[in-house]
């Protein structure tokens, strides 16, 4: 029986101590919340790609303001140069380190459910700055600086939401545990993108 709790193949490892749900369950719900954030994300850099290369396409949302396509717009059209190649690679390297260490912490016992106040209350402050910065742009520097600490701010909420996913999410919810996980990773990628482009400038 010992064997079979540390076979990570057959999704029998436990998660984290005292972990009284049956790991093989938890295990096929966390392949598959990962399975559709991969979706999610290579249907993003899809449509990205499509948007940015295909000029009557970008023409077309660039002069049609509707809602979800002028968000993307907004996310895709700079995506243009070394900055994105960059980016991409580092969102990679901390996404990745920053899973892995997440589920070495929990099986080691660490809970990060301590981080879900502090982390609504930061994003509530830092929306309130994204309204200000809009009618009183601060420069290349506070520029800078904003965008670090929203990474940083962003690479915690990808921690929490890992501790989430192992824990605490049902089995039912995995669409809003890749949801979330989406966000996280998209979030990150535009803020390390607003560094690189700042200091290539």
């Amino acid at each position: 029986m010992s064997k079979q709790k540390d076979d990570g193949e057959a999704g029998t490892t436990l998660l984290y101590p005292l972990m009284e749900e049956r790991p093989e369950l938890r295990w096929a719900f966390i392949r598959k919340v990962y399975s559709i954030l991969t979706i999610q994300l290579l249907a993003t850099i899809g449509f990205a790609t499509v948007v940015v290369a295909v000029h009557p396409i970008a023409n077309f949302f660039n002069n049609t303001r509707i809602g979800l396509a002028t968000y993307v717009v907004i996310i895709v059209i700079p995506l243009i140069g070394k900055a994105v190649i960059e980016t991409v690679i580092a969102t990679t390297v901390v996404v990745i380190c920053l899973t892995a260490y997440t589920f070495w912490a929990a099986r080691k016992g660490q809970d990060f459910g301590f981080l879900a106040p502090f982390l609504l209350n930061i994003l509530v402050i830092l929306l309130i700055f994204t309204i200000f910065q809009i009618f009183f742009p601060m420069g290349k520097i506070f520029e800078i600086i904003y965008s670090a600490f929203c990474a940083i701010i962003f690479c915690a909420y990808i921690i929490y939401d890992t501790d989430t996913l192992i824990k605490r999410y049902s089995y039912d919810e995995y669409i809003w545990a890749s949801v979330s996980l989406y966000l996280d990773v998209l979030n990150l990628f535009l803020r390390l993108l607003e560094i690189f482009q700042a200091v290539n400038r």
